[in-house]
């Protein structure tokens, strides 16, 4: 299966699962808790307001189809993909908060697909809302793009 069919699929619509594609273009479903949606609306809100954030991002891996939970892209880049089904080059940032399910290695594997696919930083949000930062080389210490956004989400202020 493609992306673009999944999309389009009427069974496929309004479920309450995060949907991605493996390699094989199997699709793949993941439950989702409150207290993921609450980060990644918190998470979106502090992201910079230049440029465009992308909850729910699909983005075109290697591996399939695999969809960020938030991801924000500058301007000049969602001129690229703003109409396709799926970006075709990752935004700058995507960024994943770690479910139940999540393991470490599909989080590792996440982070290198993205950054084949053109990300120039992957940002993991544990379930007590701690960042962690990486890019290319690996992980760093804060967000190089956004550098005053927080090391520790907080839902409730």
């Amino acid at each position: 299966m493609e992306w673009q069919e999944v999309c389009e699929h009427p069974s496929l619509q309004n479920l309450p699962f995060k949907i991605e594609l493996n390699e094989k273009g199997q699709v793949l479903m993941t439950p989702v808790k409150v207290y993921h949606s609450a980060f990644q609306g918190k998470i979106a809100r502090l992201l910079p307001e230049t440029g465009v954030v992308l909850p729910e991002c699909a983005v075109k891996t290697e591996k399939g189809t695999k969809v960020a939970d938030v991801a924000w892209v500058s301007e000049a880049r969602f001129e690229k993909i703003q109409y396709e089904s799926e970006c075709s080059i990752a935004p700058e940032i995507c960024i994943e908060v770690i479910s139940t399910s999540n393991t470490e290695d599909e989080i590792e594997e996440k982070r290198e697909l993205y950054i084949k696919s053109g990300v120039s930083e992957f940002w993991v949000c544990g379930k007590a809302g701690n960042m962690s930062f990486f890019n290319e080389q690996g992980k760093i210490k804060k967000s190089e793009l956004v550098p005053n956004f927080p090391r520790k989400v907080k839902v409730l202020t």
